[in-house]
């Protein structure tokens, strides 16, 4: 629902009409509703790419990309819905690109996967990383990418399974089983099984 601001108004329905008035100040080029939309989502859209990729570089170099492809096709783009499910999207789509790109230069063993999971680093917002959250990134790096991006466009980016389909360009029975396998193969990682 959204909680009561100090302008009367709900905070989700404020914030979906804080960002057509940025989009259209943006359309006219103001350097002010870019500087805004950014420190809005940038923290976010981090968060959902450095669950993608093996790092969080890569994840603040997709997050660059998605706003300045944002701010280039500005002048025909039309807001549907959520400008932030709309950003994440983008920021899965592109993590995607870069998961695509890496496999086709060269293969990693799981060795060197299970180190770059060991070696994420928390987003910005994170001070402090705890055994638990390295053992998470650990498990995540080591689902297929299918679940893993699946589960961290359910869980980190709150998509609904209809998104999830749209993203990755399959049906919801489909996004809602690879969801339903990630979660079940994180739980048996998380406790010590091996499952193959």
């Amino acid at each position: 629902m959204g909680t009561i601001n100090r302008f009367g108004l709900r905070n989700c329905g404020y914030s979906m009409f804080e960002d057509r008035l940025l989009i259209w100040k943006l359309k006219g080029g103001s350097t002010d509703a870019l500087r805004r939309l950014y420190e809005k989502y940038s923290g976010y859209l981090v968060t959902v790419a450095a669950n993608l990729l093996p790092d969080k570089a890569a994840a603040e170099d997709v997050v660059q990309d998605v706003f300045v492809r944002f701010v280039e096709d500005a002048g025909h783009f039309r807001l549907k819905g959520s400008l932030k499910a709309y950003l994440a999207v983008c920021a899965a789509n592109r993590s995607r690109d870069l998961l695509r790109k890496a496999k086709r230069q060269c293969a990693s063993s799981l060795e060197a996967a299970e180190q770059k999971a060991a070696n994420i680093e928390a987003p910005v917002q994170l001070a402090e990383r705890s055994e638990e959250l390295l053992r998470l990134a650990g498990a995540l790096g080591q689902l297929a990418d299918e679940q893993r991006e699946a589960v961290v466009l359910r869980i980190h980016a709150g998509l609904k399974f209809k998104h999830i389909a749209a993203c990755q360009q399959i049906s919801v029975k489909t996004a809602i089983s690879r969801y339903r396998y990630g979660i079940e193969r994180l739980r048996s990682l998380m406790n010590g099984e091996v499952t193959k």
